[in-house]
């Protein structure tokens, strides 16, 4: 019996041991990285990134907004975006400050605590009631200039198009779009910096986010934008 209970005693003194020796773990160190799909002969490398741009630790997370009117709410993703800045979204969405007229823009650097994101940049999309799609050329051009003009390699870029309430338009058709005006921007660059009349491509890759229910949609919509640049 004296045997068994110096065994017990032996055996929880290792265990305690062990357990006061762990390696310590950050919180979240065990949590899954989002799902990605990488697009195939980009000629930028690009990917889709199962994310919310509420969660991204990036240096430069653009989203987009619809014209700061009442009936334009916010949804998913952009309320996220919008409680862990404090509701600055909600203050800002006023006709006297950020509009959100088509190609207007904002960089908000997010307080400590807030998004993970270094810089957050917002592009109008202008009124929803007559949005297509090929409105997001011109984002893009805008989403490539600013993050060479803020020395940004790695910019993520969420629409938000359905978060700003407009369902109508498929998340393909949007990437699609996008990556034609993004490419547009690309080929200026490069005239740009062959003339001796640019600082130099700093862009290196893109992430662009989509929801897990778009997410193949998305990069089905990039690829037909590659191949038709291909074609050209």
């Amino acid at each position: 019996m004296k045997t068994y209970r110096a065994f017990s005693l032996v055996l929880f003194l290792i265990l305690v041991a062990l357990i006061t020796n762990a390696p310590s773990q950050s919180p979240g160190a065990n949590a899954l990285k989002p799902a990605e799909i990488k697009i195939p002969n980009a000629p930028i490398s690009t990917r889709v990134l199962m994310e919310s741009p509420a969660d991204t630790e990036t240096d430069l997370q653009i989203i987009c907004l619809f014209e700061s009117t009442p009936q334009n709410t916010l949804h998913g993703s952009l309320i996220e975006t919008n409680e862990k800045l404090k509701g600055l979204l909600d203050k800002l969405r006023n006709p006297s400050l950020f509009r959100g007229e088509l190609g207007e823009t904002l960089v908000i650097v997010p307080p400590a605590g807030t998004l993970r994101a270094r810089k957050l940049l917002i592009i109008g999309l202008g009124d929803s009631e007559n949005f297509t799609p090929q409105r997001l050329e011109l984002v893009a051009s805008i989403a490539y200039n600013e993050s060479t003009r803020l020395g940004v390699a790695h910019p993520f870029f969420a629409p938000t198009v359905l978060d700003g309430g407009v369902t109508k338009y498929s998340t393909g058709q949007a990437s699609e779009s996008f990556i034609a005006g993004f490419l547009r921007a690309a080929r200026t660059e490069k005239v740009l910096e062959a003339a001796g009349t640019s600082t130099g491509q700093v862009l290196q890759d893109l992430t662009y986010l989509a929801g897990p229910a778009h997410a193949t949609d998305t990069a089905q919509g990039m690829e037909r934008a590659f191949a038709a640049a291909r074609q050209n």
